[in-house]
C-alpha cells in the first residue's frame, strides 16, 4: 500500500511544530490551499511543507518514507550573509554569527503571524501566496 501524505511546519517555542495531513497527490497547489486551514499552538500557521510517500506492505505493521519532497515556504523575505552583515541590525547579532559559524549563505524569514528565520537550502522552494514558484536568485 503506498500513501501521499503533506506535512505542515510551522514555527513552535524552539523546534517547529508539524501537521501531517493525507493528500491525494503531489499537488502544489492543493498542499497551499490546505495550509490555510492548519493551526497549531499560539494560533501559529504553517510557514511551509513538504510531500511525503509511505509505502507499508502487507507484512508490515507499520510504513516507511519512501519518497520526500523538497520544502517548499509559503512566501518570505530571502537574505543572503551579505545582506545580514549590511543590515547590521543589533537583533540579528545571534543570526550574523550563526550564518557565518554554520557557513549558511541565505535564511529565509515568514511571518504566519509568528517571525521564524531559517537556512534556505539549495533544494528548498519558495513560493507566492498562489503557490507559484518564486525565482531564488539571490
Amino acid at each position: 500500500m503506498k500513501k501521499h501524505f503533506v506535512r505542515f511546519y510551522s514555527p513552535g517555542t524552539f523546534m517547529a511544530e508539524m501537521t501531517e495531513r493525507p493528500i491525494d497527490d503531489w499537488n502544489i497547489k492543493q498542499a497551499v490551499r490546505m495550509s490555510k486551514k492548519v493551526m497549531e499552538r499560539y494560533n501559529a500557521k504553517p510557514y511551509g511543507f513538504r510531500f511525503i510517500t509511505r509505502h507499508r506492505s502487507e507484512s508490515q505493521l507499520d510504513s516507511t518514507i519512501v519518497k520526500e519532497s523538497p520544502l517548499y515556504y509559503l512566501s518570505g523575505t530571502i537574505s543572503t550573509y551579505k545582506d545580514v552583515v549590511l543590515r547590521n541590525d543589533p537583533k540579528e547579532e545571534i543570526l550574523r554569527s550563526n550564518m557565518r559559524c554554520n557557513g549558511y549563505k541565505r535564511v529565509i524569514t515568514t511571518q504566519t503571524p509568528w517571525r521564524w528565520t531559517q537556512p534556505l537550502q539549495d533544494s528548498d522552494i519558495v513560493l507566492t501566496e498562489e503557490g507559484e514558484e518564486m525565482p531564488c536568485t539571490t
